[in-house]
C-alpha cells in the first residue's frame, strides 16, 4: 500500500468577471496545482493571483497546457499540425513561467488539459509534439498523463519523467480509459463515495470500472477537477480519509 500520494487540481480558470471554482480554498487541501495558461481558460491577473496563493500555501505549480479553445474550455478535439502544437505548448509554458517568477514560485511540471490530455494518451503524433515541446523548453519538466497510456510510455522512452495520474471524479472503462463525458455516469459527484474509491485505488491498486470489473491502475497522482461544483467537498473528504489511514498527501516533485 502507498503511504504517500499527490493530490492535484486544475486551477486558475477564472476569466475576468467570470469566476470558476474557489482556488484559495482548494489550495489549502492539495499538494499540486495545474494552473491554466490562458488557452482554455484563465486571465493573466487571475492566473497571477492563483500562483501567489499557491506560493503562500506551499503548493507546487504545473503548467496546464491546452488546445487554443476558450469557447470550448479546451474540451474539443483539434487536429492541429505538429509544429503549431509544439509552438502552442512552448508559448503556454513560457507565459506561466514568467507569471510564476513574478509570483515568487516556479513551474515544476506540465499537464495537458481536456481534449489535448485525452488525445496524447493514444495519438502518437500529437503526443510526440508535446514531448518535443518539453525537450525544447526544459527536458527536466515532468509530464503528467493518464496512467497506463501509450503517450506516457513514449515520453518515458525519450527521457521525460512521467507522472501517472488517476481521476477521482471520473468513471473508467475496463481497459483503463476514461468514460466519455458524453456518457451517463462518466462524472462522479458523491464526495464520500469518491473518497472510498480513491482509498481503494491506493490500498488495492485499482478501481471498479463502469462495466463492473476491477481495473488495475498504478497512479502517482490523483486529480480533482476544480470546475466541479463539489471540488472543495471532494478534496476535503479525500484528504480526511487518507489522513485517517496514515496516507500522506504530498507532491511528486519538491516545493519550489
Amino acid at each position: 500500500m502507498l503511504k504517500a500520494i499527490d493530490l492535484n487540481c486544475d486551477l486558475g480558470e477564472s476569466f475576468g468577471l467570470w469566476t470558476l471554482g474557489d482556488d484559495a480554498t482548494v489550495l489549502k487541501l492539495i499538494s499540486s496545482a495545474n494552473v491554466a495558461c490562458g488557452f482554455h481558460a484563465g486571465s493573466p491577473a487571475g492566473i497571477l493571483e492563483t500562483l501567489r496563493n499557491a506560493r503562500t500555501q506551499g503548493v507546487v505549480v504545473g503548467a496546464h497546457v491546452s488546445y487554443p479553445d476558450l469557447v470550448g474550455f479546451g474540451r474539443r478535439n483539434m487536429d492541429i499540425a505538429s509544429d503549431e502544437l509544439i509552438a502552442d505548448v512552448i508559448y503556454q509554458i513560457g507565459a506561466l513561467q514568467g507569471l510564476a517568477r513574478a509570483a515568487g514560485t516556479t513551474v515544476s511540471y506540465v499537464k495537458p488539459h481536456g481534449a489535448l490530455y485525452n488525445t496524447i494518451a493514444y495519438n502518437e503524433r500529437q503526443a510526440q509534439a508535446v514531448i518535443d515541446s518539453l525537450l525544447a523548453i526544459d527536458s527536466h519538466l515532468p509530464l503528467v498523463g493518464l496512467a497506463g497510456s501509450p503517450g506516457l510510455d513514449l515520453a518515458c522512452q525519450q527521457g521525460i519523467k512521467v507522472i501517472a495520474e488517476a481521476f477521482c471524479d471520473r468513471a473508467y472503462h475496463a481497459d483503463g480509459s476514461l468514460v466519455s463525458r458524453r456518457e451517463a455516469g462518466a462524472v462522479l459527484h458523491d464526495a464520500q463515495g469518491i473518497a472510498e474509491r480513491m482509498l481503494q485505488l491506493i490500498t488495492e491498486g485499482g478501481l471498479e470500472s463502469i462495466e463492473g470489473k476491477f481495473t488495475p491502475i498504478k497512479a502517482d497522482s490523483i486529480c480533482i477537477h476544480g470546475d466541479s461544483p463539489g471540488a472543495i467537498a471532494i478534496a476535503s473528504r479525500i484528504r480526511t480519509t487518507f489522513e485517517s489511514q496514515g496516507i500522506v498527501i504530498r507532491s511528486f516533485t519538491p516545493k519550489a
